[in-house]
């Protein structure tokens, strides 16, 4: 078995933080601490990666952080909100976006360990989960923002999004809608959302018809062309439960086209709870994420794995909230 720096850290009972320092000779670290630390890698035979060692020479006070997209106005809230904690410790923050494509994933990667980033901010679903691994197993401070990989031991923000998609939907269910279909972003976090609409259904005994689930990208252009969709069955539904705010607008702009009212024909319940919530017309009732906590807390952990002795990572998962606007409203038991 491949000997990690994270075994190191296992047989020397600290942090691997505090192992890196000491094969860098770097911060504040307990002679009693060398020795043991030393004495694990003795025994685990194990060499230091010099490449490694190298990149975590000397402190540039700047954090990467990889998104998606920053035109979703999640990741742009999310973005600012790390940089505004990333200030208050006196550090710079440098932005890829990745298009959630593995390339571009493995060449930022290369460009911010090249630019000797203190930290790494992943707020992206990530296609190449190894190359964070091999990162890890280097001792590069890491937090995972949004987006959970549970195979990496890594610190990790996210918000419970089984009780955000059972809110929406319940919501939409209280609401005396039988018929309702779902709009959602083909990626690992939004898996749960989906798993939470099932078991609503299920647990009030409603159907779902083919068609009433689609898969898309998180763009209102997609969003739209779903909609459409959707609302162009010989059944259509009462109400769409959009896993994002993007796809919400979306389906609300394909609403209009068909002649459809929002909320009196067709209610429409969102997620994130992003500016964008507030511009549309009518304004979306949406699952808020609590954004600004989720950045600073991806943040702090970052500086705490820096600067701490923790052995063991934190998997932080924040609560969502409903929140009623205008584009939910009671069945029209007038239509069929």
């Amino acid at each position: 078995m491949k000997v990690t720096i994270h075994s190191v850290a296992q047989e020397a009972g600290v942090s691997t933080t505090t192992v890196s320092k000491v094969i860098n000779h770097t911060g504040s670290i307990s002679e009693q601490t060398r020795k043991k630390v030393w004495e694990a890698m003795k025994k685990l035979n194990y060499s230091p990666d010099v490449a490694a060692a190298s990149l975590r020479g000397k402190r540039t006070k700047a954090f990467g952080l990889l998104v998606p997209d920053v035109s979703n106005p999640f990741y742009a809230e999310v973005a600012r909100s790390i940089e505004d904690r990333s200030h208050d410790f006196g550090y710079n923050v440098m932005m890829c976006n990745t298009d959630n494509d593995s390339e571009k994933e493995k060449s930022y990667l290369s460009l911010l360990t090249s630019q000797r980033i203190d930290g790494l901010v992943v707020a992206s679903a990530f296609r190449s989960p190894d190359l964070l691994e091999e990162m890890l197993d280097k001792g590069f401070p890491m937090v995972l923002l949004a987006s959970d990989i549970p195979k990496l031991s890594v610190n990790t923000v996210t918000v419970d999004d089984y009780k955000g998609g059972y809110l929406a939907t319940s919501h939409l269910i209280s609401l005396g809608h039988k018929r309702i279909a779902i709009i959602i972003e083909n990626v690992r976090s939004n898996t749960a959302r989906m798993d939470a609409f099932k078991e609503a259904m299920l647990e009030a005994d409603l159907s779902i018809p083919d068609g009433y689930i689609v898969k898309t990208e998180a763009t209102i252009r997609k969003g739209y062309q779903s909609g459409k969709k959707i609302l162009s069955m010989k059944e259509r539904p009462s109400a769409i439960f959009a896993s994002n705010d993007l796809l919400a607008a979306g389906v609300l702009q394909a609403a209009k086209e068909v002649g459809l009212n929002v909320p009196q024909d067709l209610s429409v319940v969102g997620f994130d709870n992003t500016v964008l919530s507030t511009t549309t017309s009518p304004m979306l009732t949406t699952i808020a994420q609590p954004i600004k906590l989720m950045g600073a807390k991806a943040v702090e952990l970052l500086i705490g794995e820096m600067k701490e002795e923790k052995t063991n990572k934190e998997r932080l998962l924040l609560s969502p909230e409903l929140i009623i606007r205008q584009s939910t409203a009671k069945f029209n038991t007038a239509e069929k």
